[in-house]
């Protein structure tokens, strides 16, 4: 069984920063691509940035520049720091990992989400 905690949201003033953590624990082999995603109210989860285990990189087109993910595959650890934060980027994050709890099994897995909320 895995299982993923999210860390670090809050409120926080426009044009400010967070930095979200997420750990993963559990019966885990490996991790393959680990990723930020996010839900406004009524709207739909969408993807926020991407990390392969090599350290590749995506990042949807709303956040580039300003936010910038990273991970510690050692630890089982990614973070997203976030810069110059918009009300537009108010949502709930989630944390998502590719897991392989033996080499040939694997599962996606979801963190419970921690609450970023961007406001004046």
């Amino acid at each position: 069984q895995v299982h993923i905690v999210e860390s670090g949201g809050g409120l926080v003033q426009p044009g400010g920063s967070l930095r979200l953590s997420c750990v993963a624990s559990g019966s885990i082999f490996t991790i393959a691509n680990m990723a930020w995603y996010r839900q406004a109210p009524g709207k739909q989860r969408e993807l926020v940035a991407r990390i392969t285990r090599d350290g590749i990189t995506k990042y949807s087109d709303s956040v580039s520049g300003r936010f910038t993910i990273s991970r510690d595959n050692a630890k089982n650890t990614m973070d997203l720091q976030m810069n110059d934060l918009k009300p537009e980027d108010t949502a709930v994050y989630y944390c998502n990992a590719d897991v392989f709890t033996t080499a040939t099994s694997a599962e996606g897995s979801w963190g419970q989400g921690t609450q970023v909320t961007v406001s004046s």
